[in-house]
């Protein structure tokens, strides 16, 4: 697990725009790895999120807004995750505030009050 620490924060501190992809990725895929041994409550969508942002990463032409609200909600979710650590707790917390900084909050969508109350969904009706 250190090794994991020490190859994402020093992505972090050299400025993680300027990771290529390709080793954005591995850092990733050692995270997903590393979590799916993990049944702490929160885990699963942190994994959820990294799957997302590791699929925009191996794209050609990544979604810059998209990557930047995943890692705001990563960094939110694994600062909530870093207090019910057994180990490790400090440095989770550490991960989670860089990746917040490197991220942006994406505002939610307005609700559109006149659609919902006229939907137009239809039901499929079963074959």
């Amino acid at each position: 697990m250190a090794v994991r620490f020490a190859a994402t924060m020093n992505a972090f501190n050299r400025g993680i725009e300027s990771t290529r992809p390709k080793t954005a990725v591995s850092i990733i895929e050692d995270w997903e790895t590393a979590l799916s041994e993990v049944d702490v409550p929160g885990a699963k969508g942190i994994a959820r999120d990294l799957a997302a942002l590791r699929k925009q990463l191996e794209m050609d032409e990544p979604d810059g807004e998209r990557v930047e609200a995943l890692l705001h909600r990563l960094g939110g979710a694994v600062t909530k995750i870093a207090d019910r650590a057994d180990r490790n707790g400090d440095k989770l917390k550490q991960l989670g505030e860089a990746l917040s900084e490197s991220g942006a909050e994406q505002p939610d969508e307005e609700e559109d009050k006149e659609a919902a109350a006229a939907p137009q969904r239809r039901m499929k009706k079963a074959a």
